[in-house]
Protein backbone atom coordinates (compact mmCIF):
# COMPACT_ATOMS: atom_id res chain seq x y z
CA UNK A 1 0.00 0.00 0.00
CA UNK A 2 1.20 3.40 -1.08
CA UNK A 3 2.45 5.07 3.19
CA UNK A 4 0.92 8.50 1.34
CA UNK A 5 -2.58 7.16 0.90
CA UNK A 6 -4.70 8.12 4.73
CA UNK A 7 -7.33 5.35 4.61
CA UNK A 8 -9.27 6.71 7.08
CA UNK A 9 -9.69 10.36 5.92
CA UNK A 10 -10.41 8.30 2.26
CA UNK A 11 -12.80 6.42 4.12
CA UNK A 12 -14.44 9.85 5.15
CA UNK A 13 -14.38 11.59 1.52
CA UNK A 14 -16.32 8.46 0.33
CA UNK A 15 -19.08 9.12 3.45
CA UNK A 16 -19.05 12.64 2.62
CA UNK A 17 -19.07 11.80 -1.41
CA UNK A 18 -23.07 12.05 -2.74
CA UNK A 19 -23.07 8.59 -4.81
CA UNK A 20 -23.19 8.73 -8.52
CA UNK A 21 -26.96 9.38 -10.15
CA UNK A 22 -27.37 5.73 -10.50
CA UNK A 23 -29.44 4.27 -14.35
CA UNK A 24 -32.54 3.12 -13.73
CA UNK A 25 -31.03 -0.36 -14.50
CA UNK A 26 -28.40 0.15 -11.50
CA UNK A 27 -31.21 1.36 -8.93
CA UNK A 28 -32.97 -1.65 -10.36
CA UNK A 29 -30.15 -4.08 -9.56
CA UNK A 30 -29.52 -2.41 -5.80
CA UNK A 31 -33.04 -2.30 -4.37
CA UNK A 32 -33.40 -6.43 -5.59
CA UNK A 33 -30.20 -6.95 -3.47
CA UNK A 34 -31.89 -4.71 -0.72
CA UNK A 35 -35.32 -6.88 -1.43
CA UNK A 36 -33.14 -10.12 -1.19
CA UNK A 37 -30.81 -9.17 1.65
CA UNK A 38 -32.80 -6.45 3.78
CA UNK A 39 -31.47 -2.81 3.64
CA UNK A 40 -28.57 -2.81 6.44
CA UNK A 41 -24.68 -3.34 5.13
CA UNK A 42 -23.59 -6.64 6.68
CA UNK A 43 -20.39 -8.40 5.82
CA UNK A 44 -22.36 -11.22 4.38
CA UNK A 45 -24.07 -8.82 1.80
CA UNK A 46 -21.02 -7.09 0.67
CA UNK A 47 -19.68 -11.01 0.32
CA UNK A 48 -23.07 -11.35 -2.20
CA UNK A 49 -21.55 -8.31 -3.90
CA UNK A 50 -17.86 -9.65 -4.17
CA UNK A 51 -19.43 -12.86 -5.49
CA UNK A 52 -20.74 -10.29 -8.54
CA UNK A 53 -18.13 -7.77 -8.44
CA UNK A 54 -15.92 -10.26 -11.11
CA UNK A 55 -18.60 -10.82 -13.44
CA UNK A 56 -18.06 -7.76 -15.61
CA UNK A 57 -14.47 -8.53 -16.46
CA UNK A 58 -14.35 -11.93 -17.43
CA UNK A 59 -17.50 -10.38 -20.06
CA UNK A 60 -15.31 -7.61 -21.44
CA UNK A 61 -12.02 -10.15 -21.74
CA UNK A 62 -14.32 -12.37 -23.58
CA UNK A 63 -15.65 -10.00 -26.14
CA UNK A 64 -12.41 -7.92 -26.53
CA UNK A 65 -10.45 -11.39 -27.09
CA UNK A 66 -13.59 -11.79 -29.55
CA UNK A 67 -12.81 -8.20 -31.22
CA UNK A 68 -8.98 -9.15 -31.13
CA UNK A 69 -9.35 -12.20 -33.51
CA UNK A 70 -12.63 -10.49 -35.85
CA UNK A 71 -10.21 -7.33 -36.00
CA UNK A 72 -5.91 -8.25 -36.11
CA UNK A 73 -5.89 -5.35 -38.57
CA UNK A 74 -6.86 -2.66 -36.79
CA UNK A 75 -4.08 -2.01 -34.17
CA UNK A 76 -5.91 0.97 -32.50
CA UNK A 77 -8.61 -1.65 -31.51
CA UNK A 78 -6.04 -4.61 -30.84
CA UNK A 79 -4.16 -2.50 -27.96
CA UNK A 80 -7.39 -1.21 -26.62
CA UNK A 81 -8.95 -4.55 -25.99
CA UNK A 82 -4.79 -5.55 -24.77
CA UNK A 83 -5.22 -3.04 -22.25
CA UNK A 84 -8.98 -3.22 -21.15
CA UNK A 85 -7.70 -7.45 -20.65
CA UNK A 86 -5.14 -6.51 -19.12
CA UNK A 87 -6.71 -3.98 -16.55
CA UNK A 88 -9.87 -6.50 -16.16
CA UNK A 89 -7.64 -9.35 -15.20
CA UNK A 90 -6.02 -7.33 -12.40
CA UNK A 91 -9.37 -5.83 -11.17
CA UNK A 92 -10.95 -9.59 -11.04
CA UNK A 93 -7.83 -10.83 -9.17
CA UNK A 94 -8.49 -7.92 -6.69
CA UNK A 95 -11.42 -8.81 -6.36
CA UNK A 96 -11.32 -12.53 -5.57
CA UNK A 97 -9.08 -10.83 -2.95
CA UNK A 98 -11.81 -9.48 -1.33
CA UNK A 99 -13.89 -12.08 -1.46
CA UNK A 100 -11.09 -14.10 0.75
CA UNK A 101 -10.94 -10.98 3.28
CA UNK A 102 -14.76 -11.31 4.14
CA UNK A 103 -15.13 -14.98 4.44
CA UNK A 104 -11.87 -14.53 6.82
CA UNK A 105 -13.44 -12.12 8.62
CA UNK A 106 -16.67 -14.52 8.91
CA UNK A 107 -14.77 -17.20 10.37
CA UNK A 108 -12.66 -15.03 12.90
CA UNK A 109 -16.56 -14.31 14.22
CA UNK A 110 -18.18 -17.60 14.00
CA UNK A 111 -20.84 -15.76 11.51
CA UNK A 112 -23.75 -18.17 10.13
CA UNK A 113 -24.57 -17.71 6.69
CA UNK A 114 -28.35 -16.21 6.38
CA UNK A 115 -30.97 -17.72 4.40
CA UNK A 116 -29.62 -15.34 1.01
CA UNK A 117 -26.57 -16.99 0.87
CA UNK A 118 -27.92 -20.70 0.31
CA UNK A 119 -29.21 -22.03 -2.55
CA UNK A 120 -31.15 -20.86 -5.08
CA UNK A 121 -30.70 -16.92 -4.42
CA UNK A 122 -26.93 -16.03 -5.01
CA UNK A 123 -27.42 -18.84 -8.39
CA UNK A 124 -30.05 -16.33 -9.33
CA UNK A 125 -28.31 -13.10 -8.57
CA UNK A 126 -25.25 -14.23 -10.08
CA UNK A 127 -26.42 -15.79 -13.04
CA UNK A 128 -29.03 -12.50 -13.88
CA UNK A 129 -25.89 -10.46 -13.31
CA UNK A 130 -23.64 -12.15 -15.63
CA UNK A 131 -26.56 -12.06 -18.42
CA UNK A 132 -27.05 -8.68 -18.15
CA UNK A 133 -22.91 -8.19 -18.47
CA UNK A 134 -22.93 -10.56 -21.23
CA UNK A 135 -25.59 -8.74 -23.39
CA UNK A 136 -24.30 -5.29 -22.28
CA UNK A 137 -21.02 -6.33 -23.32
CA UNK A 138 -22.12 -6.70 -26.77
CA UNK A 139 -24.97 -3.94 -27.25
CA UNK A 140 -22.38 -1.26 -25.74
CA UNK A 141 -18.94 -1.62 -24.59
CA UNK A 142 -19.15 1.71 -23.03
CA UNK A 143 -22.41 1.52 -21.23
CA UNK A 144 -21.05 -2.01 -19.70
CA UNK A 145 -18.26 -0.07 -18.42
CA UNK A 146 -20.39 3.07 -17.08
CA UNK A 147 -22.66 0.06 -15.39
CA UNK A 148 -19.23 -0.89 -13.87
CA UNK A 149 -18.71 2.56 -12.25
CA UNK A 150 -21.96 2.30 -11.27
CA UNK A 151 -21.98 -1.02 -9.68
CA UNK A 152 -18.22 0.00 -7.80
CA UNK A 153 -19.32 3.15 -6.37
CA UNK A 154 -22.00 1.77 -4.94
CA UNK A 155 -19.73 -1.25 -3.59
CA UNK A 156 -17.54 1.74 -2.11
CA UNK A 157 -19.95 3.21 -0.63
CA UNK A 158 -21.18 0.23 1.00
CA UNK A 159 -17.80 -0.51 2.69
CA UNK A 160 -17.21 3.32 4.18
CA UNK A 161 -20.88 2.65 5.78
CA UNK A 162 -19.65 -0.81 7.08
CA UNK A 163 -16.25 0.52 8.71
CA UNK A 164 -18.48 3.36 10.00
CA UNK A 165 -21.16 1.03 11.47
CA UNK A 166 -18.78 -1.11 13.53
CA UNK A 167 -16.77 0.94 15.57
CA UNK A 168 -15.11 -2.09 17.03
CA UNK A 169 -13.25 -3.09 13.94
CA UNK A 170 -11.01 -0.09 15.03
CA UNK A 171 -9.40 -2.11 17.97
CA UNK A 172 -9.46 -5.51 16.08
CA UNK A 173 -6.19 -6.59 15.07
CA UNK A 174 -5.31 -8.57 11.52
CA UNK A 175 -3.59 -11.58 12.75
CA UNK A 176 -4.63 -13.47 9.89
CA UNK A 177 -1.53 -15.25 7.73
CA UNK A 178 -4.29 -14.86 4.89
CA UNK A 179 -5.05 -11.48 5.18
CA UNK A 180 -1.16 -10.20 5.71
CA UNK A 181 -1.08 -11.11 2.03
CA UNK A 182 -3.17 -8.69 0.65
CA UNK A 183 -1.26 -5.90 2.76
CA UNK A 184 -0.07 -4.90 6.77
CA UNK A 185 -2.75 -3.18 8.54
CA UNK A 186 -3.00 -2.32 12.54
CA UNK A 187 -6.82 -3.09 12.07
CA UNK A 188 -10.26 -4.57 10.45
CA UNK A 189 -11.78 -1.09 9.94
CA UNK A 190 -8.20 -0.84 8.13
CA UNK A 191 -8.66 -3.64 6.10
CA UNK A 192 -12.28 -3.09 5.02
CA UNK A 193 -10.70 1.01 3.89
CA UNK A 194 -8.61 -0.15 1.99
CA UNK A 195 -10.67 -2.58 0.39
CA UNK A 196 -13.20 0.48 -0.40
CA UNK A 197 -10.65 2.37 -1.82
CA UNK A 198 -10.01 -0.63 -4.11
CA UNK A 199 -13.42 -0.37 -5.04
CA UNK A 200 -13.38 3.41 -5.97
CA UNK A 201 -9.85 2.31 -8.44
CA UNK A 202 -12.26 0.31 -10.22
CA UNK A 203 -14.65 2.57 -10.47
CA UNK A 204 -12.27 5.18 -11.40
CA UNK A 205 -11.15 3.03 -14.36
CA UNK A 206 -14.56 1.89 -15.48
CA UNK A 207 -15.38 5.79 -16.17
CA UNK A 208 -11.85 6.69 -17.89
CA UNK A 209 -12.81 3.46 -19.93
CA UNK A 210 -16.40 4.43 -20.60
CA UNK A 211 -15.15 7.83 -22.22
CA UNK A 212 -16.26 9.79 -18.83
CA UNK A 213 -13.20 10.79 -17.20
CA UNK A 214 -14.77 13.37 -15.56
CA UNK A 215 -15.85 11.80 -13.06
CA UNK A 216 -13.01 9.97 -11.66
CA UNK A 217 -12.31 10.62 -8.29
CA UNK A 218 -8.94 11.65 -7.67
CA UNK A 219 -6.85 11.42 -4.24
CA UNK A 220 -3.26 12.15 -2.85
CA UNK A 221 -1.55 8.23 -3.86
CA UNK A 222 -3.83 6.92 -6.17
CA UNK A 223 -2.77 4.60 -9.15
CA UNK A 224 -2.86 6.18 -12.81
CA UNK A 225 -6.39 5.68 -14.03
Amino acid sequence: MDATIDLKREQQATLARPRYRYSMLAKLFFRSMDRFTGEENTLTKARLIEALAPIPYRAWENRQYGLMTQRSANQVIVREARSIIAWGREAEDNEYWHAVLLNQKLKEDDAPDPGYLRPPLPWLMVRSWAVTQWVMSRVSTRRAFLLNAEFEDHSEHVYAELVRDHPEWESQPVTSAVVQEYGTFDSWADVFRRVGLDERNHMNHSFVFAGRPQHVVEYEGMPEA
